[in-house]
């Protein structure tokens, strides 16, 4: 039987990784030794990566603190941050670069609708994700709470719903990317970069109707991939209209 025992509470979206989230307001944890409050945290449930700041008998610590009998722990979200009077920051502000889980393809294609840089394949490996996080600075966003305990992902979200459509609204909630969404900017087959192409260099590769119809058109530097804004741009508006 564990020596020591620290009590733990859970703010907020937190909660959700508890099966009865107002358990999440009392957590006994029981340890030996002197771990440290992230693996402590990590062990209850919550991914480091949920964590933006903790409070420990009423002052901030870091991921390095060290546990000790009767400490009273307070854990909060990204969201609670700005409420606290002052914070140990955990981590420095990502960049909007996101790779993505191999079940999330509807997302990446959201994401890159969005304009934003989202390193997705559908047979990405767990270390590969991993260290395209670790390497490029990337956010790791995922179904799977375990892809998050990684120590060398910095950044991740472990997403709440199924719903394509609500996880980018969580994404967009959670890092703020409302005022830097510039859409179409983006393949959404290859993630690389769209731009302006002159119609007279890619007529071969044009339908008579596309050619007689549309005068403005953009090419994928990744991929090749032509664009235009017909009526596949006006569905990727509406399906973009919920934002």
């Amino acid at each position: 039987m564990p020596e020591y025992r620290a009590f733990f509470h859970f703010h907020h979206e937190l909660r959700d990784f508890f099966t009865e989230p107002d358990t999440a307001l009392s957590v006994q944890y029981g340890f030996d030794g002197t771990p440290s409050v992230k693996d402590a945290i990590e062990a209850l449930g919550v991914p480091h990566t949920e964590v933006d700041a903790i409070v420990v008998n009423g002052a901030p610590v870091g991921f390095g603190y060290h546990l000790a009998d009767g400490d009273a722990v307070s854990v909060y979200p990204a969201s609670f941050g700005p409420d606290l009077p002052s914070t140990v920051a955990l981590r420095g502000k990502p960049r909007p670069l996101f790779v993505v889980d191999v079940n999330l393809g509807k997302l990446a294609r959201l994401l890159r609708m969005l304009g934003f840089d989202a390193a997705y394949r559908n047979d990405f490996h767990d270390r590969e994700i991993v260290e395209l996080a670790a390497g490029e600075g990337r956010i790791v966003l995922t179904r799977d709470r375990r892809l998050l305990r990684f120590k060398i992902i910095e950044h991740g979200y472990w997403l709440r719903s199924d719903d394509p459509n609500v996880q980018i609204s969580e994404v967009v909630k959670r890092y703020a990317l409302s005022p830097i969404i510039k859409p179409f900017k983006r393949c959404l087959v290859c993630n690389g970069v769209i731009e302006p192409v002159e119609k007279e260099k890619i007529l071969d590769r044009l339908e008579p109707k596309t050619i007689l119809y549309f005068d403005d058109f953009f090419i994928c530097s990744g991929c090749s991939k032509i664009y235009w804004k017909g009526s596949h741009y006006d569905h990727m508006n509406k399906t973009l209209g919920f934002l």
